[in-house]
């Protein structure tokens, strides 16, 4: 019989990596939607209020997370004009639920994705587009066939360190989403109550996963940079 003891706690709830895991996802998609159509604007555009524009773009890589919650609560919260119309009309509200969790962490990993894909538009060969254009090639079609797939190195590597930053966010989904056991508790939320409730073996083991996840997505994103 194996007597060694297990590092690993038994009865480990494995709700909160699987509820990361899909707040990280999802937020990055809106993220990266976001991402590419901002990051193609600031690198092709000039316009009056840019640099304000993408500064404001910037702000949630400065900014306390617990700044961003509340800017959140502030504009879609049951008080806000948008949180009121859609209690009222669809009877849905976006706080103290999951999908809360995906738009903070989405708005600050959104300048991840801004950053990487207007550096990867910037660097797009533009004698190319314009031989694409000479082709019969419309507008649409040059971006979806030549300017993103170039570009796609750079903003698939943006969009794996928002999925990173999203699954390690913290301060603005607690206020926002809350820490409500199996509804919206995150991984480091988890990790955070298993510290405060003196259970260090299976904090400890939640920060070994949350790790080797951030770990792994680092890499794939190093390899991407790589390839522009």
């Amino acid at each position: 019989m194996n007597t060694t003891p297990s590092i690993i706690p038994s009865g480990i709830d494995w709700f909160p990596v699987v509820l990361s895991l899909k707040v990280a996802a999802v937020a990055t998609v809106v993220a990266l939607v976001l991402g590419i159509a901002l990051g193609w604007t600031f690198a092709r555009k000039r316009f009056f209020g840019r640099s304000v524009l993408e500064a404001v773009c910037m702000l949630p890589l400065v900014l306390p997370p617990t700044v961003i919650g509340y800017a959140v609560l502030v504009a879609a919260g049951r008080r806000s004009p948008l949180g009121r119309w859609l209690r009222t009309h669809l009877d849905y509200t976006l706080i103290f639920t999951w999908h809360g969790a995906v738009v903070a962490s989405a708005v600050v990993a959104l300048p991840l994705v801004v950053k990487s894909a207007s550096a990867a538009f910037a660097g797009v060969d533009r004698t190319l587009e314009a031989a694409a254009s000479t082709l019969g090639q419309s507008r649409a079609g040059v971006f979806l066939r030549v300017t993103l797939p170039l570009a796609w190195p750079g903003i698939l590597a943006g969009a794996l360190l928002a999925f990173a930053r999203a699954m390690g966010e913290f301060g603005a989904s607690l206020m926002v989403a809350g820490s409500i056991p199996h509804q919206t508790q995150t991984l480091s939320m988890a990790i955070y109550d298993a510290v405060q409730a003196g259970k260090d073996d299976l904090a400890l083991v939640l920060v070994l996963v949350t790790s080797v996840l951030s770990v792994a997505v680092l890499v794939a994103s190093n390899r991407f940079f790589s390839l522009r």
